[in-house]
């Protein structure tokens, strides 16, 4: 690619801005006494702030990814990266961004809270990126950030890999490729590319594999330039000290981790045999995800009696027509799922 000017995309207020300087920020070590941040003195176990920077967290993280520590940003979910990359990036009301959907949602109402107009390359009819559309924007000065999820949501499918290469190369701003499902399909991870690509910020959560969403954990993973801008940015301390002591724990069983990701990717592909078996199932499409995006001739009276059933999955049919999206659940709950809409789906038979 041509010679990388971060400078140059970033907002010049961001530039100029002196971040705020937290207690944890000016001290760092051990004490005795801490009379430095107006904190509660009794010991509860969380009267003191937490660590702003999440060092020990950062460290195991930079360890697992073969990172530096500088090159990882731990936010409130993934969702807080995708708004201080606006907030680092657009001028509200001026400079624009890309999305292709159908795709995350987040991307677009994260551009409207800032302000930022956003113009959508629909994915082609297989769900791979549409490079012909894409590239009357890759001489744009005024689109500074472009929005690819992979694997896809709602889609579940991994976007080609030459194609990323491709934008990477090509687009004159940030690309940011969103990785939550990423552990269930480990080899399209495009990590390894940080080091090729100064523009690339690859997004990742502890949401999905892990079984750690209520902590609300997200990782940013760019350059240690582009994470300086993320932290200087940020709330002081954005992660609280819970959410950082159990992901350390979570980290340290990650053959827990791992045996749940073999499981879900055994009863995904349990799932799409026995769906591609029901009347009424007019297509299962290609997952590489924890979900299954599925076609059906009445998708709008599946989801209402499975709903009745008490069975929630995703009305999808606004973004893919006629589709409902479909988490893979344990055993028991696919095996539930699936009787359920056997007998829907049996002639004359309805489930109310």
């Amino acid at each position: 690619m041509k010679e990388f000017d971060l400078e140059a995309l970033v907002r010049p207020n961001v530039l100029r801005l002196k971040p705020y300087s937290s207690a944890r920020d000016e001290f760092e070590g051990e004490a005795e006494i801490f009379l430095d941040a107006n904190e509660n003195p009794f010991p509860t176990g969380y009267n003191r702030y937490p660590d702003p920077h999440q060092r020990a967290l950062k460290a195991v993280i930079a360890e697992r990814l073969y990172l530096s520590p500088a090159s990882i940003f731990l936010g409130n979910g993934s969702d807080e990266a995708i708004d201080l990359l606006f907030r680092v990036f657009c001028e509200p009301g001026q400079n624009r961004i890309l999305s292709c959907p159908p795709t995350y949602g987040m991307y677009t109402v994260s551009a409207g809270i800032n302000d930022i107009a956003i113009d959508k390359v629909p994915l082609t009819a297989t769900f791979q990126l549409d490079m012909p559309q894409l590239e009357r924007y890759f001489s744009s000065p005024a689109h500074k950030i472009i929005f690819l999820c992979s694997p896809n949501n709602p889609t579940g499918n991994l976007l080609n890999i030459n194609d990323v290469r491709e934008v990477l190369t090509r687009f004159p701003g940030i690309v940011v490729v969103d990785e939550a499902y990423v552990d269930f399909a480990p080899a399209g991870s495009v990590v390894e590319l940080l080091s090729d690509f100064p523009n690339l910020v690859v997004l990742r959560t502890f949401s999905k594999a892990w079984g750690m969403a209520g902590l609300r954990l997200g990782m940013a993973l760019a350059s240690p330039e582009i994470i300086g801008l993320l932290t200087r940015i940020k709330p002081p301390y954005n992660v609280n000290q819970v959410t950082q002591e159990l992901a350390l724990e979570g980290l340290k069983n990650d053959g827990e981790m791992g045996e749940m990701v073999r499981e879900i990717i055994q009863e995904r592909g349990r799932l799409i045999e026995s769906l591609l078996g029901l009347e009424g199932v007019n297509k299962v499409y290609p997952s590489d995800a924890n979900f299954l995006l599925v076609e059906f001739a009445e998708a709008k009276k599946v989801f209402i009696a499975l709903r009745n059933q008490g069975i929630i999955i995703r009305d999808r049919t606004r973004q893919v027509k006629d589709c409902l999206r479909i988490t893979v659940g344990t055993p028991f709950e696919n095996q539930r799922l699936l009787r359920c809409l056997e007998l829907l789906l049996l002639p004359d038979i309805s489930i109310h």
